[in-house]
Order: structure tokens, then C-alpha cells, then sequence
């Protein structure tokens, strides 16, 4: 016994060796980049591919073969990796999101490749560079990591790869060469793919899909080092492989027996679906740039010449038909990466994992093996396996509430590979299963008009998750998530939707694929796949269901009629250059047309400059004009008729209204309200007994930040018809108050009332939805939405029912000419704050927080601001204003609290309170 478990620790340290250097390199490339190399394992499969081409084919000795591979080309890979794709993102200013899309990009890319050079059969006679010993692969991991460590901890490189890793720009302004430091890192964690593969390619399957697939299964060693300690990966990654091997020793019986023999098998797996689901605070930024999810126009007739090209195939016969029938029912499955991806903004590495549960739950349906259920015929069984499957989209969704970017892009490749692993290839699952088609559509012909109505009931599916209220609200979550909560956009539950609808979509096109087919096959599903059609969906339009009709079409077209690989490749180099055009190809080439016409020279007779000139200076006195309405703000009169665009006053605020000065000059300030200093303490959540609304209260909150204080038992009451202001130097927790307030920062003590109602514990949108709103300091509006969309969500968020009110609010903030239909990423600065103020009034809130509202304003958008705000006070609103500009709060402000050290040190009216800061001021 003690002989074999011997054994089995030499084998465990093994297969724990190759996976430590996994969790090395990868470690070393995100420390030294901020990226994780989702091409990591393909990197590793082409190393392998190479030794073998020059040791088997070529007749090379095995030591020049590995000092070619491992000294020269695996390095020179991760230099030119660095070089052209990830150096110009960096320059770019992408966030981490694009850069995962292109590492992806790279991953196909290189798989793709290995299959178009070597073929797509496994190879199993690659070369051992080292002996089955463990002991050599354990001290060459060993040593790596000490070195490693050592040179980032007691080396001027591991400074100023620190420096790097903690502020790039920083470390440039302070003569860093970041671009050294960073192909130094892509070297060496490419180093270490190439000897991984090479090392693991004797004793596992060397074909282009599996071993990337292997490679990338033990990046949760890395995850569990929170992709930072060395010494950590390293025993994680020895600790599985012995576990791992320790477990082939248990032979389980009963019913249980095929699924522990799995986790035996796929411990590895199981580690990385626990530290992806386990640990979400790994790369937490934005899902997807907005730019590549943004919506692309539609070129001209494109619809037209789509419908005429699916409509082909019917005349087709033989294997170009059988070829035909594919396309529908990828373009269904790809469809449901536009609702997730493309609409969502979510990362979905794994939607090949329902779309094989939907072809598997048909197959299983319709042959009399689903537990608990009859034999179905083939419709009946799909429609059933697409209601099964929907609900498992929860295995994606659930994470995605609280993941973003990188972490959820793990998350959602763990479920991808585990459902792989545990279920796909588990024979006791698949094994034996047939498919038939449906009765009257066995020919390839019928069959593909009954795929084509399916898709066509798709594509009806994916617009109507696309228009409306919800697709109004799935692109402000997918534009910008603090801003859609705060407009009272359910996130949590949006989220949710987009995946249960994807996977229903994924289900429905995975069971078109087998019946296409008329077989289960697992490979078909296999998490490669998942990456693959990610990539395809957004380089060719994320947000189009044309493009991603296209990317069907163009995957299964190439791969038919060329050798296997050429889609895979084709559809790397595009991820590749994302970054580049992340509209798509069509965004790209229509960018390009109107370069090239720029740049050609126009010769005109004498009449025709006379005309040009004429028609530029018209124009240009227009567009001054326009821009001078712009900054206008409503016109100045009565406070009702700037408030028309809320419900209808009642006899309490008709009497507050206050009127403005002739010559639309800005109202002047109303009386001071009875006994102002006595509303500046807390009144215990009660509705103010004046104004009979309701009372933002905050008793004795207290904020904690990684030991540092932020809050230390802050008051504070915000009455209706008066600006509250808060001002304070930097750090004196000012903007940790405001998301105490605003429900996205959860205080450590103390509660927050609104009227009699506890909402320390609300959510955002549901104090949105009870009627607080904010705005941001920095700008949060939907680019890619028009003014008038941005303003209709938080009108529609706020059950708001009546468009007039829209129309009214737009009306108060001079956004109801043109520039209601433009796209808000192209309106400045000005402009945008007032769409964003505009949203967040269009559901009448009764309460309204603003975030430094002056920032990046002229003087002039500011004076008309404040008249906005005024009359908003005017008519009963509460406000509360962060503000750094004195002038403006002095200007504004009824009451004003200064902050300090996480304390409100000062209170009362603004001329008192900053009467005495400024005499304080010098001796400060």
C-alpha cells in the first residue's frame, strides 16, 4: 500500500508540476501586464507541435529542437504579442475587458493555425524532453519560482515591474520603460507555456483543441493565488496533482460511482469552478467596452440580400445542402450571445455548454432516457429541452450579479468546461444516443425550412429583447451599470434575464444542430467552441443580429469548403485587431471609404468655391447658433411653467412657487425657510410636518475602508424645498456619505430612513424607484442611446406612464430640438449633464443627490444650472449637493455642512458657515 501510494505522489507531483508552471507564468504576464493570457494553453499546444515537427519530421536532436523552441520562438512569441497586439490597446487606453477579447483573439488564432498546419487528429508521438521522473520537473519549477521571486522582490526590474503593475502611466512619467517591462513579462510567461507543453504532450493528447484546453483547466491555481503569490500557485498546483492522483485509488459503487470517478479525473476543474465562483473580486471592471458592444448600422438592403441568401440553400442538393443546414441553427446559437453579449454587455464564455445540454435534453427526450419523463416526438422534445435548459442560465446569471470583466469571464468558462467535463463526457450520459429529425422533415430540404422558421421565431425574440422598455434598459445596463441603477434599472434581475434568455436561445440552436446532424456529439460542444463563437459575435458586431447571421454563415461556409482551421484563423485575426475597429468589420471599412474620400482632391470651377464658401459660412453660422440655443437654459418665468414637465402642483407647492426676475435673469432666492437651524439635525425618519413629503435622514452612520474610517457617526437630515450642501476638503468622506445615501455603499452602522422607512439596506434602483435619485460626478449617461432614450428610462423606471412628462422634461433642459435623436456619446460635456439631470427627474423623484453637478462646466452652464436647481427646490424637491466650487454652493445652498476626518465639524446657512471657513482658512 505504501509502495503504490508512493506511486501515485510521484505521478500527482507530475501533473502538479506542469500546472505550477501554468500558474507561473500566467502570474508573471498579469503581474507585468494586467492581462490573462487566455492564450496561454495555446501557446503551450504550438511549443509542443514545433518540438515535435523538428524532432519527428525534420530528424533534429532533441536538444537543439527544445533550445529552438523553448529559448527562441516561445519567447519571441510572447515579445510579439506584446509588441502588436497588447502594446497598442495599452495606447490606446482600453480597459481589460477589450484586452480579454483579443487574448481570446490570440487563443483562436493560434488554434486555428495548429489546425490549418497540422491537421486536427491527435499526435501521439511527440518527443520526451525530460524523463517520466518527477523529481527533474519539480526542481525546474522550483527554481523558477525562487527566481522569479526573487528578481521581483531584490531587483531594480521587479521595482519597476511593481511600479507597472501599480500605475502604468506613473511609472512612465517617472522614467520607467513600461514597454519593456512588459515584453520581459509576455517573454517569460510564454517561456513557460512552451515548456509546459512540451513537458505534458507525451503523456496527453497533442491535437489543437485538447491540450490548449488542458493547459488553460489549471488557471485556478493562479486564481487561487489571486494571480500575485508564487508560493501559492505553486503549492495549490502540487497539492491538486497529488489529490488528484491519490483519488484513482477510490472505486466507488452505486449510483454515485460514475460521478466521483469524474471529480477524480477533473480535479483541476473543480478547483477552478470554486476559486472562479469563490473568489469575484479579480479584474471587476466593465463587462465589455461600450464601443464594441455599441449598435452598428445596418448597411442599406443588408436585410435583403440576407433573406435572398438563406433562402438559396433550398435549391441546393447533396452536401452542399447537408453543409446548408448547419448555418440556421448556429446563427440561433450565436444569437443568444447578441442578448447576453451584445445587448447585456455580460462576458459568456460557456454558452457552448447550453447549447449542447439543449441538443443533449432533445436527444435524451426523444429517445424515452430523460428520468421521470416518456418518449416525446422530436418537436415536442425540443420545445422541452429548451424550457429545461432556460433555467440553468441561473449557473451563469447568479455569478454575473456580482462579477464584471475578468471575473466573470472565469466564472463563466468554469461552468463552460465543467459541464464538458461532467456531463458531455461522461458515457453513461451520451453514450448510444441518436437523433432523428422531426416526422415530415427528415430531407434536407424540409429540414431547412423548418430551421429557417425556427430562426426566423429567433430573430423575433432577439428584437424584442432588443426594443422597447426592456432593450431601453439592457443597454444602460450594458452602457454603464452604476448609472442604469441609479435610473432605477433592476440590475441584478436584468442580468439574470439576459442569461436565462440566452440560454434558452443557446438550447434551441444546440438541439437544431444534432437533429441537423442526426446524432449528439460532444466534441461539437466543447468549451473551444465557446471562445470561438464568442470572438465571432464581436468582432462582427456584438449588438447585430446580422453580424452574428454572418458569423454563422462564414464559420461553417469556410470550415466546409477549406481546410479545417480557416474559420478559426480568420476569426483570430479579427479578435486580434478589436481594438482597432470595435464596431466590426463594416464599422471599419465604412471608417476607411470616408478617410479615402477626405483625401481626395476636389478641383471646382470659380462658380463652384463661390458656392462652397457660401454654403461653410451658412453652415457654420448655424452650427453657432445651435450651440449657443444648446447652452440656453428653459426659458426664464413663473417656477410652474419651469416644473410643467413633473405632476401637476398641488395648493402646497403652488404657494412656494416663486417667481423669476424679468429679462430671464435667474430667480432670485426666496425667503430663508422658518427656523433653518433647527432643520439641519435629524428628525428620526419622519415626513417634514411643513411640506408633509418625505425626510432623507441619516443617524449615526460609521464607515470602515481596510482599517481607515471614512464615516465616524455622521447626522444629517435633507429637508424638502431646500439645497443641502456638503462641502469638506478631499478625503473627509464626502462621496463615501453620498453612496451611503444612494444605496451603492453599505454603511457598517448606523441607518438611513426615508420618511418612516428603513433603507439602509436597499439596493440603488429601489431607492430610485421609491423616489431618490443622483447624479454623478463623473458623467453617467448611456452613449449609446439618444438624449430622448436616456430620459425615457428614467422615466420608465419611475413608472412614469404619461410621454408628455418626457416631452416636459426635455422641454426644461432644452434638449427637445435636434439633438433629442443624437447618440449621447457625441454631445459635450455641458450637454451631457444636462441629459443626465433630466434622466434622473423624468421619474419625479421626491429627493435628488448630486455629485459635484459643476464639474467640467463653463461659467455659463452653471448659472443656468443653478436656475434649474432652484426651481426644483421651488417646487418641494429635496436636494443634495457635493460640491468642491464655493461660489456655486454660497450661491445655491440654504443650508451647508462641512466635513472633516469622516465628521460634519460645521452647520447652518452658507454665508455663516463659509464666512467662518474663510477666516479659519489661513491658519489652516
Amino acid at each position: 500500500m505504501s509502495s503504490l501510494t508512493y506511486d501515485l505522489t510521484l505521478a500527482g507531483l507530475s501533473v502538479g508540476s506542469a500546472a505550477a508552471l501554468t500558474g507561473i507564468g500566467l502570474i508573471v504576464t498579469y503581474r507585468a501586464t494586467g492581462v490573462l493570457n487566455f492564450a496561454h494553453g495555446a501557446i503551450a499546444m504550438v511549443c509542443a507541435y514545433v518540438l515535435r515537427q523538428c524532432v519527428v519530421e525534420w530528424g533534429w536532436p532533441v536538444w537543439l529542437a527544445a533550445t529552438v523552441t523553448l529559448v527562441f520562438l516561445a519567447p519571441a512569441i510572447g515579445v510579439a504579442l506584446e509588441r502588436f497586439v497588447f502594446r497598442p490597446l495599452a495606447v490606446l487606453g482600453s480597459d481589460p475587458a477589450q484586452t480579454l477579447v483579443a487574448s481570446i483573439g490570440v487563443f483562436v488564432l493560434l488554434v486555428g493555425g495548429a489546425a490549418l498546419l497540422w491537421g486536427q487528429g491527435a499526435r501521439d508521438d511527440a518527443p520526451e524532453l525530460v524523463s517520466d521522473d518527477p523529481w527533474g520537473q519539480l526542481a525546474v519549477v522550483l527554481v523558477l519560482a525562487v527566481g522569479v521571486g526573487a528578481v521581483i522582490r531584490w531587483t531594480r526590474f521587479g521595482r519597476e515591474l511593481r511600479a507597472v503593475v501599480d500605475d502604468r502611466g506613473l511609472a512612465v512619467l517617472g522614467g520607467i520603460d513600461a514597454d519593456r517591462v512588459a515584453a520581459a513579462g509576455w517573454a517569460f510567461g510564454s517561456f513557460t507555456a512552451g515548456l509546459t507543453g512540451v513537458l505534458l504532450a507525451p503523456y496527453v493528447r497533442l491535437d489543437p483543441y485538447g491540450l490548449p484546453l488542458l493547459v488553460m483547466e489549471v488557471v485556478a491555481v493562479a486564481v487561487a493565488a489571486r494571480m500575485r503569490n508564487l508560493p501559492i500557485a505553486v503549492f495549490v498546483a502540487l497539492a491538486i496533482g497529488v489529490g488528484q492522483s491519490q483519488l484513482t485509488r477510490l472505486h466507488p459503487s452505486g449510483w454515485a460511482e460514475p460521478l466521483l470517478q469524474a471529480v477524480g479525473a477533473n480535479l483541476f476543474v473543480v478547483a477552478l469552478l470554486l476559486t472562479a465562483l469563490a473568489l469575484p473580486r479579480i479584474g471587476t471592471r466593465d463587462a465589455l467596452p461600450r464601443t464594441a458592444t455599441a449598435r452598428v448600422p445596418t448597411p442599406p438592403g443588408a436585410w435583403i440580400v440576407a433573406v435572398v441568401l438563406f433562402l438559396l440553400p433550398l435549391g441546393f442538393a447533396g452536401s452542399d445542402l447537408h453543409t446548408s443546414v448547419q448555418v440556421p441553427a448556429l446563427g440561433v446559437v450565436l444569437l443568444s450571445l447578441v442578448v447576453v453579449t451584445g445587448r447585456g454587455g455580460q462576458i459568456s464564455l460557456g454558452q457552448a455548454a447550453y447549447a449542447g445540454l439543449g441538443a443533449l435534453f432533445t436527444a435524451l427526450l426523444s429517445a424515452g432516457r430523460f428520468p421521470g419523463l416518456p418518449r416525446l416526438p422530436e418537436l415536442a422534445a425540443l420545445a422541452l429541452s429548451v424550457i429545461l435548459v432556460a433555467p440553468l442560465g441561473l449557473l451563469t446569471g447568479w455569478p454575473a450579479i456580482s462579477r464584471r470583466g475578468l471575473a466573470l469571464a472565469l466564472a463563466t468558462f468554469a461552468v463552460g468546461v465543467g459541464v464538458n467535463r461532467f456531463v458531455f463526457a461522461q458515457p453513461y450520459a451520451t453514450s448510444g444516443l441518436t437523433l432523428d429529425r422531426p416526422a415530415g422533415f427528415a430531407g434536407d430540404r424540409a429540414y431547412y425550412a423548418l430551421e429557417l422558421a425556427l430562426l426566423t421565431t429567433a430573430l423575433l425574440a432577439t428584437r424584442a429583447l432588443r426594443r422597447g422598455r426592456t432593450g431601453r434598459a439592457l443597454a444602460a445596463m450594458r452602457d454603464d451599470e452604476s448609472g442604469a441603477s441609479a435610473a432605477g434599472v433592476r440590475v441584478p434581475s436584468l442580468k439574470l434575464l439576459a442569461f436565462v434568455a440566452g440560454a434558452a436561445l443557446a438550447a434551441l440552436g444546440g438541439g437544431m444542430l444534432s437533429m441537423g446532424t442526426r446524432a449528439f456529439d460532444p466534441s461539437a460542444y466543447d468549451p473551444v467552441r465557446s471562445l470561438l463563437w464568442f470572438a465571432a459575435v464581436v468582432v462582427l458586431g456584438a449588438d447585430s443580429t446580422l453580424g452574428a447571421l454572418l458569423a454563422a454563415a462564414l464559420l461553417v461556409g469556410l470550415d466546409a469548403g477549406a481546410r479545417g482551421g480557416v474559420a478559426a484563423a480568420l476569426i483570430g485575426v479579427l479578435a486580434v485587431l478589436v481594438g482597432r475597429f470595435p464596431g466590426g468589420p463594416y464599422e471599419a471599412l465604412r471608417t476607411a471609404a470616408t478617410r479615402l474620400r477626405l483625401r481626395r482632391r476636389t478641383h471646382l470651377t470659380e462658380t463652384g468655391t463661390r458656392v462652397r464658401t457660401r454654403l461653410r459660412t451658412a453652415d457654420t453660422s448655424a452650427a453657432a447658433g445651435l450651440a449657443k440655443a444648446a447652452k440656453q437654459p428653459a426659458p426664464a418665468g413663473p417656477a410652474e411653467a419651469a416644473t410643467k414637465r413633473l405632476a401637476p402642483a398641488g395648493p402646497a407647492e403652488a404657494a412656494r412657487e416663486r417667481p423669476a426676475a424679468a429679462g430671464g435673469a435667474p430667480p432670485p432666492p426666496g425667503p430663508p425657510a422658518p427656523d433653518r437651524d433647527s432643520r439641519t439635525g435629524g428628525a428620526g425618519g419622519k415626513s417634514d410636518p411643513a411640506e408633509g413629503r418625505p425626510v432623507l435622514t441619516a443617524h449615526n452612520l460609521h464607515a470602515r475602508y481596510d482599517g481607515f474610517t471614512a464615516l465616524a457617526g455622521v447626522d444629517l437630515t435633507v429637508h424638502p424645498s431646500q439645497v443641502t450642501a456638503i462641502v469638506g476638503p478631499n478625503g473627509a468622506g464626502k462621496s463615501t456619505l453620498f453612496h451611503c445615501l444612494a444605496g451603492t455603499l453599505r454603511p457598517s452602522s448606523g441607518h438611513i430612513h426615508y420618511g418612516e422607512q428603513d433603507i439602509t439596506h436597499l439596493p440603488a434602483h429601489a431607492r430610485t424607484r421609491l423616489g431618490i435619485a443622483r447624479t454623478f460626478q463623473q458623467l453617467a449617461v448611456f452613449p449609446t442611446l439618444t438624449v430622448a432614450e436616456n430620459v425615457q428610462v428614467g422615466a420608465e423606471q419611475g413608472h412614469i406612464p404619461d410621454p408628455a412628462a418626457i416631452e416636459r422634461t426635455l422641454r426644461l433642459f432644452g434638449l427637445d430640438g435636434p439633438v433629442r435623436s443624437a447618440p449621447a456619446a457625441a454631445l459635450p460635456t455641458g450637454t451631457l449633464r444636462r441629459v443626465e439631470l433630466a434622466r434622473a427627474l423624468a421619474g419625479t423623484p421626491r429627493v435628488l443627490l448630486l455629485d459635484e453637478p459643476a464639474a467640467g462646466l463653463d461659467n455659463a452652464e452653471v448659472t443656468a444650472m443653478a436656475r434649474v436647481l432652484r426651481a426644483l427646490a421651488a417646487d418641494g424637491t429635496a436636494l443634495l449637493v457635493v460640491e468642491h466650487d464655493l461660489d456655486l454652493v454660497a450661491d445655491l445652498a440654504d443650508v451647508v455642512h462641512v466635513m472633516t476626518a469622516g465628521r460634519i465639524i460645521a452647520s447652518g446657512p452658507p454665508d455663516h458657515v463659509l464666512d467662518t471657513l474663510g477666516a479659519k482658512e489661513p491658519a489652516t
